[in-house]
């Protein structure tokens, strides 16, 4: 097998393990209201089922890419395979509450393993040259989770039991497995360097802190006490890892990776960008559900247009770049995506899908400039020795990036339907969201109850796209941090190190 196909094959089997993270993700929102009622989960189990999985994901995220570059990323990503397929199968078969809960943290382990160690080897498998369409591959098939999950989990919901949507994972792990034995070279890092405890507990204690608030401040709102002190804690924890990190001898962060515009620009506006397009996905599903009256499958198949655009604007990135610098197409990405949201911001109650479908479409289109180029940049700016830990923190940034996200637009949205809802004087039950709104008014069978609840949603989502497209937008100028052409890395190159591996 030539090499120059060997990398490709091997980004085929990267793809297909992000890809079993992503629909992991997002099939769980499909099957909410089914474990309501044959688990008899209550809401604060509801929100466990996915809390668990991001504050394990936040805690491990950065010790799994020292420990894959030690000991050997190929080792670990196998292992974090079948670690994931195995916890899917506990999901899939939980016999309770607590038994769904543990074993979702399982998957957020797991899931910490497999995300920062993809990035650590496209670093080294892919050189300057092939690197940004690897990217946006990679991009494209972490993206495809948010269609397929609810898709595949509707049909399943339809016809099989609520356990069959956690069984997706395991074909796509399956080849998932035997992808990267046969095509994924073993990679290592510094295999001399020193674990580091204490850094390795502030990065865990700050990162879980901020994810649990922000996530209990989008479920309570931005002014709950203990949101705000745990926020508070978890950024202290976070200044205190930052200070231990420059006197430690083995330091767990190389915080000279922020001198380098690339990494820090590129890690920024990945993060800024995750953050736009996880609001985009907290509001747009929630529209087609309560004001269009579509279910998962339906709402699945209208999120298309963001795989669509996301696909060209990847491709058209990796050649512009080339042209233009990363620069002017990061910049150009941001841009499209705070007009798409703006635009999206004049959707109503009877705004036709095909307006939808354009605006998402154009969110997508901007993505794909904007994050693949971006975080081509910061990958590029790490050494093969330090690529695990690197892409470990580029992730952890963008899981909290997304994290604030949903949770601030979260928030935002919230109090726009709340406003409205008691402003016409509807009964409590219709404040708690425009799920529970929509319901009641059927129910009731009362027309003008529920028009006032999507009319309360649109305008409490249109809120929050203005946020989101102001923050996407200050991104455009942020874009000015990235050097205007991203030098290649000093590492080997992608034929090197698959010949040095017997592939």
């Amino acid at each position: 097998m030539a090499t120059s196909q060997a990398r490709w094959f091997a980004l085929a089997a990267l793809a297909f393990c992000t890809l079993a993270v992503g629909l992991d993700g997002t099939v769980l929102s499909v099957a909410l209201p089914t474990l309501a009622n044959d688990l008899g989960a209550t809401t604060g189990d509801l929100q466990w089922f996915t809390n668990s999985y991001l504050l394990v994901l936040a805690a491990a995220l950065l010790p799994a890419g020292m420990l894959g570059d030690r000991y050997g990323r190929k080792k670990f990503l196998l292992g974090a395979l079948l670690l994931f397929g195995a916890a899917s199968a506990w999901c899939a078969f939980a016999g309770s509450t607590g038994q769904l809960i543990a074993a979702r943290a399982v998957l957020g382990l797991a899931s910490a393993v497999i995300m920062p160690l993809i990035g650590a080897v496209l670093t080294v498998v892919f050189d300057e040259q092939t690197r940004p369409r690897a990217l946006g591959i990679w991009v494209t098939a972490n993206a495809l989770g948010i269609p397929l999950g609810p898709l595949l989990g509707g049909w399943l919901l339809d016809h099989l039991w609520w356990g069959s949507v956690f069984l997706i994972n395991l074909p796509v792990v399956a080849f998932g497995l035997l992808a990267v034995t046969a095509w994924v070279p073993e990679s290592h890092g510094d295999r001399t360097r020193r674990l580091d405890p204490l850094g390795v507990v502030l990065s865990a204690a700050g990162l879980v802190a901020v994810t649990y608030g922000i996530v209990e401040a989008g479920e309570k709102g931005l002014g709950d006490l203990r949101s705000s002190l745990t926020i508070t804690g978890g950024v202290v924890a976070l200044i205190a890892l930052a200070v231990w990190q420059r006197r430690a001898t083995a330091p767990l962060i190389d915080l000279d990776l922020f001198r380098s515009r690339g990494f820090t620009g590129g890690a920024v506006l990945a993060t800024v960008a995750s953050f736009a397009f996880f609001g985009l996905l907290f509001a747009v599903p929630q529209f087609l559900q309560a004001v269009g009256g579509h279910d998962a499958f339906g709402t699945g198949l209208r999120l298309l247009p963001v795989i669509g655009g996301l696909l060209v604007g990847a491709r058209l990135a990796d050649r512009l770049v080339a042209r233009l610098g990363a620069r002017v197409v990061v910049g150009a990405g941001l841009a499209l995506i705070a007009a798409a949201l703006l635009a999206g911001a004049r959707t109503g109650v009877d705004t036709g899908y095909g307006y939808v479908a354009a605006w998402v479409g154009v969110a997508g289109l901007g993505l794909g400039f904007t994050l693949p180029p971006s975080m081509n940049a910061a990958l590029a700016a790490l050494t093969p020795e330090r690529s695990g830990v690197g892409s470990g923190l580029i992730q952890a940034m963008r899981q909290v990036g997304g994290a604030i996200g949903v949770a601030v637009l979260g928030t935002v949205l919230n109090a726009g339907y709340r406003d409205e809802i008691d402003a016409a004087g509807l009964p409590a039950a219709a404040r708690d969201s425009a799920a529970s709104g929509v319901a009641l008014a059927q129910r009731a069978g009362d027309p003008g109850m529920l028009e006032t609840v999507q009319h309360a949603f649109t305008h409490g989502m249109d809120v929050a796209l203005v946020t989101t497209g102001a923050v996407a937008a200050a991104g455009v100028l942020l874009a000015l941090i990235l050097p205007r052409h991203v030098r290649r890395p000093a590492t080997g190159s992608a034929e090197t190190v698959l010949a040095e591996s017997g592939v």
